[in-house]
């Protein structure tokens, strides 16, 4: 039996193997870092038996409880709508105004409103709800087609030019292009701009309310203030919806631009579309 050869340095016993003059220490791990390896070791075979563990070709290895994360989330996804199926019934029972006059389903709805905003609504009008160009900010108090709780529901339920809903919001600015000449779509646009204290040519002025008068009252009304009947809007104050300048307001004269938003009532049903508007009512801008 070989002696055991030890380094004259740090005392310790080698293991015999050399590599080009420097000798390698017999230092074994710790026993505490091996017993944890050994114990990490018999975990993940005991958890590869209880728990859906090895891949296979079309899943993996169910483990003899029985768990998964899938089912999980669906045992909780139903236990939550056992708990709010009491307020979608009580909703679904009455008119969207008179949840308003419970504070408790006011809450309630607000809360799945707001779920259902960020999934089927935050992609066109943002977020925050505060819009973009064409698309309209819900949290002022300007309303194409009207503010109230009942008028937004409508919007919601039966969309905007969408024409497969019967009851959809409809109105359509002629293409004055087709018809004017460009002074007078300019003249037009310079008044328009002036009613609202954008920056415009003077000279325009009498002209542009001659033909405003003459053209564009009937709809949006004496005062420019807007008709929400008719979905034409208030063009006397700083929202524009395609742009405030008197370029914008020309083009949109020019060749309108009509925006369009689809009918949610069959989508999400009625009890979600009611929550949606007590929502975007409760966003500040809801009259």
């Amino acid at each position: 039996m070989s002696k055991k050869e030890i380094d004259e340095i740090s005392g310790v016993e080698t293991t015999g193997h050399e590599w080009d003059g420097i000798k390698e220490l017999n230092t074994p791990m710790p026993r505490w870092w091996l017993w944890t390896f050994y114990g990490t070791i018999v975990w993940a075979v005991i958890y590869c038996i209880l728990y859906p563990a090895i891949p296979l070709i079309n899943g993996a290895t169910p483990g003899i409880l029985g768990y998964s994360s899938r089912g999980e989330l669906a045992k909780n996804v139903a236990a939550a709508e056992e708990a709010k199926a009491e307020f979608v019934t009580q909703i679904e029972g009455m008119e969207v105004g008179a949840v308003l006059e419970n504070s408790e389903l006011t809450r309630f709805a607000v809360a799945g409103g707001e779920s259902a905003y960020k999934v089927y609504c935050s992609q066109c009008h943002g977020a925050g709800a505060s819009g973009a160009e064409g698309y309209p900010n819900l949290n002022d108090d300007e309303w194409l087609w009207g503010g109230s709780i009942d008028q937004i529901y409508h919007t919601i339920a039966h969309g905007v030019r969408y024409e497969a809903d019967d009851e959809t919001r409809f109105g359509e600015m002629p293409a004055y292009g087709e018809f004017w000449e460009r002074d007078q779509i300019n003249a037009t646009a310079n008044y328009v701009a002036s009613l609202s204290g954008l920056e415009h040519d003077e000279a325009y002025l009498d002209e542009g309310k001659t033909l405003f008068e003459e053209n564009c009252a009937a709809c949006h009304g004496e005062n420019a203030g807007g008709i929400a009947e008719l979905g034409a809007p208030d063009l006397s104050n700083a929202i524009w919806l395609y742009g405030g300048s008197v370029e914008a307001i020309a083009a949109q004269i020019r060749d309108p631009q009509h925006g369009a938003m689809p009918a949610w009532q069959e989508r999400l049903g009625d009890a979600t579309v009611k929550q949606l508007a007590v929502y975007v009512h409760s966003l500040g801008g809801g009259q």
